[in-house]
């Protein structure tokens, strides 16, 4: 992440060292906008307007893509898309509706990703330690039930293995960052099998070991679900405002599917 620039010399002068305006350009980060416009993907973008630095590599840009896509919708029935649709059936505009879901975002709706990723920089402290990730993945596990605290971004209501956890540690692979975060990961979902609990790394867990991997603080990952899923939620929204009577009653179970048949790239 970019370091703290030097004492700002008038201190009644709001700084900021993200985006620089004047008239007729825009700078970001320091690279002006217009050339950034159809030259990066978006994935890189975020990850220079956070690092303020371009993703090193071609293949990190896709990772961040990857990561991007992974989270841009679930569907019908988690909480922040029963928060939009409900308040799109009021009448109420598509800012405030996509605001009502990203509201909801929270600590057991997306916002596993920070905690997950601070408690495999323990896993890989008791690694460090015992040179064993199976020895430090269960001993970690045992101080959480020790404290009646379940672990973060594991375990599925629907999947038994995330289809999303295994192609971001690919994209990972790929880009060359794969290391202890996912290892740790790893460790962890093979001593909840090994105690009998087959609990995958969802989506939020692969998320918090990738990002953590690219060295992003903790403090600002969940808002990467909060990026991707604002645009499945301005989705929701249009679709309930075109499709749906106002003021309908939304059952947050059940729900039927009637887009695409499955296709390919």
């Amino acid at each position: 992440m970019p370091q703290n620039p030097p004492a700002n010399p008038n201190p009644n002068t709001w700084t900021t060292a993200i985006t620089r305006i004047e008239p007729n350009h825009v700078v970001v980060r320091g690279y002006d906008i217009a050339e950034l416009m159809g030259n990066i993907s978006f994935g890189s973008a975020v990850y220079l307007i956070l690092k303020g630095e371009l993703p090193p590599t071609p293949e990190i840009g896709k990772l961040m893509n990857a990561v991007l896509v992974a989270s841009i919708d679930h569907g019908a029935t988690p909480p922040s898309v029963l928060a939009a649709r409900t308040v799109a059936s009021t009448g109420a505009p598509l800012s405030a509706s996509v605001a009502a879901g990203i509201m909801s975002i929270n600590q057991h709706h997306g916002g596993a990703i920070e905690n997950c990723a601070r408690n495999l920089a323990l896993v890989i402290e008791k690694y460090k330690r015992a040179n064993d990730w199976d020895e430090a993945a269960q001993s970690f596990l045992a101080d959480l039930k020790s404290q009646n605290i379940k672990m973060p971004g594991f375990g599925h209501r629907f999947h038994t293995a995330d289809p999303r956890t295994k192609r971001l540690f690919q994209a990972a692979q790929n880009a060359r960052v794969a290391g202890d975060f996912i290892q740790a990961a790893q460790a962890i979902e093979r001593a909840f099998e090994a105690a009998g609990k087959k609990l995958p790394i969802n989506v939020d867990g692969a998320m918090g070991a990738v990002l953590a991997e690219l060295g992003f603080p903790f403090e600002v990952m969940n808002g990467f679900f909060m990026i991707a899923r604002t645009a499945g939620l301005v989705a929701h929204v249009h679709e309930e405002k075109s499709r749906m009577k106002p003021m309908r009653k939304i059952d947050p179970v059940n729900h039927t599917y009637d887009g695409p048949e499955d296709r390919h790239l």
